[in-house]
């Protein structure tokens, strides 16, 4: 079972009925101009219109395996007096005073560019169940990382 936001959720299916309704059917039409050009064996196009035929069929099943097993977070339950999944946490890493924003995300949602970073990853795993004030210790490929929790929002 996958835990994630509404917004995630939406983007899954968006992004499942793009790959279904729009994509798909341009590689099938690439297939089927390819097709008419002759010999099969040796036409490059039908080739690797077929290849990315596939390819998409792989990602729709991925997507469609997603969002059967996805269960939307009802935020009103969430409290954001400790660190959990779509919590927006501030810290500060103690080696430099350098202070960083992240979001707990889902591993689906998770984006470094807009500070969301997986659940599943080694920093999210040290701050969960941490109240502000904390300090974790996370060891990464790096080393050992010492961070305080500033803030816990939602």
């Amino acid at each position: 079972m996958e835990y994630m936001s509404q917004d995630g959720y939406d983007k899954l299916v968006a992004e499942l009925q793009q790959l279904e309704t729009v994509d798909l059917p341009q590689v099938r039409e690439a297939i089927a101009e390819a097709r008419d050009k002759g010999d099969l064996s040796e036409n490059f196009e039908y080739h690797a219109a077929k290849r990315e035929q596939a390819r998409l069929l792989g990602r729709i099943r991925f997507k469609q395996r997603v969002l059967e097993n996805a269960r939307v977070i009802d935020m009103s339950r969430l409290h954001s007096d400790s660190v959990q999944l779509l919590s927006k946490v501030e810290m500060t890493n103690l080696a430099n005073n350098s202070r960083m924003t992240y979001t707990i995300a889902s591993p689906h949602e998770a984006d470094l560019r807009q500070g969301k970073i997986s659940i599943k990853s080694p920093i999210a795993q040290a701050l969960l169940s941490k109240k502000a004030g904390d300090v974790v210790e996370v060891r990464v490929p790096a080393g050992l990382l010492r961070l305080r929790i500033e803030s816990i929002t939602l």
